[in-house]
C-alpha cells in the first residue's frame, strides 16, 4: 500500500524532547482525485493531529494555571515595598504560555467547520407603515 503523506510546508518544533510538525489548516487540499482510501488516510491523519493539539492545549492549561497560582501566591507574600525578581520571571512564564496556548487554539488543522450562510433578519415593520 503506498502512502501519501501531505507534509510540506509546516513548522517543527522540539518541545519537551518531542518533535512536533504543526500544520497550517491549508495543508490539507481539498480532495480532488484522490481514492475513498486516500480520503479516508488523509482524514484519520487531521483527526489525530487535531487530538494531539487538543491534548496539547489541555496539558498548557494545566501548566498554565499551576504557574498562575503560583504567582499569586509569589504577589501575595509581597508587599508595596517589594515586588522580587521571581515574581517578574513567574508573569513572564505565564505570559508566554498564555500565548503558546492561545497560538495553539489558532492552528486547527484540515478543513474547518462548514458554515451554512446565515439569512439576514427579518425586522417587523412598525404599524402604519
Amino acid at each position: 500500500m503506498q502512502r501519501k503523506l501531505f507534509l510540506n510546508a509546516g513548522v517543527v518544533a522540539l518541545i519537551g524532547g518531542t518533535l512536533l510538525y504543526i500544520l497550517p489548516a491549508q495543508q490539507f487540499p481539498p480532495a480532488r482525485n484522490q481514492s475513498q482510501q486516500e480520503r479516508e488516510m488523509q482524514d484519520r491523519q487531521i483527526k489525530e493531529a487535531n487530538k494531539k493539539r487538543q491534548q496539547d492545549i489541555r496539558e498548557d492549561t494545566e501548566k498554565l494555571y499551576q504557574l498562575a497560582t503560583d504567582l499569586k501566591a509569589a504577589v501575595d507574600k509581597s508587599n508595596e515595598n517589594m515586588l522580587s525578581l521571581d515574581v517578574i520571571r513567574k508573569a513572564e512564564e505565564v505570559e508566554k504560555l498564555a500565548k503558546k496556548v492561545r497560538e495553539k487554539m489558532k492552528d486547527a488543522i484540515g478543513p474547518g467547520p462548514r458554515m451554512e450562510p446565515q439569512p439576514p433578519p427579518v425586522y417587523p415593520h412598525p404599524p402604519g407603515n
